[in-house]
């Protein structure tokens, strides 16, 4: 192409680029005269917003270590009316009740107490009852279908039959058709017999010798449960049965001992039909008293010929 005519193309353009420029320049408008959108028009207050006090300047100034020394004194006032409080829960039950913590973890004492209190329930559940208790109070022992404790606490069933063997010794030694047929057994804590069974059975036992009361030939049922006096009913035809029985621990106590009555059990009573007096033990119902109102008890259902919801029905 000519040199010449490079020049002047070129030259040409440069000047289209320019007046473009300077025609985009033009067209920029900072404030359009149709501006977009909702715009409302708002007058500028000369009065101060809200409202001010002005002081003189001979006044003293609050004292914020005052102020301070007044809320703490106010925040102690409230935990010390709180511990008041949970004070008087805790004279009502052995619960543990506002025992605090230290971060997310609770402290070290209810902590130490928790395994302590746990490691008693679970030596309650496999220990034993001492055969010194059961020699001084004369009870023959038998056993249920059981064989250790771990089949006694996933079949209980099992619990509530008496051995073949134990049927024969039972028949053979018991007294047949007495007016009320008392048995022991461990249950789900041996430590609550350990603990409660003298004073309750020979309380029970003078408690109805005053009553003129006829009392059967006792003995001991090792790894019981409850619905075992149904057989026992069938077995020996007594008007009542009583089983004195450890409870199920908890952490609060594993000594908590059961005494579970019932009018003529046979297989297959209801549970309504029974009657139960719990919470035995040092910190529930004192052994000995618990003994002497199970005499006054067992007098009513002679008397009504019944237990459990119908004796209630019976008294109106």
């Amino acid at each position: 192409m000519n040199e010449q005519l490079i020049k002047q193309i070129t030259k040409m353009v440069v000047e289209k680029l320019q007046m473009n420029e300077v025609q985009e320049q033009q067209n920029i408008n900072l404030y359009p005269d149709n501006p977009r959108g909702s715009l409302t028009e708002t007058n500028i207050s000369t009065e101060p917003v809200g409202e001010v006090k002005f002081y003189p300047s001979h006044e003293t100034t609050r004292n914020l270590d005052n102020v301070n020394i007044q809320m703490r004194s106010e925040q102690a006032s409230k935990e010390d009316e709180k511990e008041k409080y949970f004070t008087e829960l805790r004279k009502k039950t052995p619960a543990r009740i506002a025992v605090g913590r230290a971060g997310t973890r609770p402290k070290t004492n209810t902590w130490l107490q928790f395994r302590f209190d746990h490691a008693a329930a679970v030596d309650a559940v496999y220990g034993e009852v001492p055969k010194e208790i059961l020699e001084r109070l004369n009870f023959f022992q038998v056993h249920t279908r059981v064989l250790d404790k771990e089949e006694y606490i996933r079949r209980p069933d099992l619990g509530r039959r008496l051995s073949d063997d134990s049927k024969k010794i039972v028949l053979d030694k018991c007294q047949h058709s007495p007016k009320v047929q008392i048995v022991a057994s461990n249950g789900l804590s041996a430590k609550a017999l350990e603990e409660n069974l003298e004073d309750v059975y020979l309380s029970l036992e003078q408690s109805l010798k005053n009553l003129n009361i006829e009392i059967g030939t006792t003995f001991y049922v090792d790894k019981g449960r409850v619905a075992l006096m149904d057989e026992i009913g069938d077995l020996l035809q007594p008007e009542i049965v009583i089983i004195l029985i450890g409870e199920r621990p908890g952490l609060v106590s594993a000594e908590s001992l059961s005494a579970y009555i019932c009018y003529k059990p046979r297989i297959g009573t209801i549970e309504a039909d029974r009657m139960v007096v719990s919470n035995i033990h040092k910190g529930g119902i004192p052994s000995v008293e618990a003994g002497a109102y199970l005499g006054t008890l067992i007098q009513k259902i002679l008397k009504f010929e019944a237990s459990g919801v119908s004796l209630v029905r019976k008294e109106g």
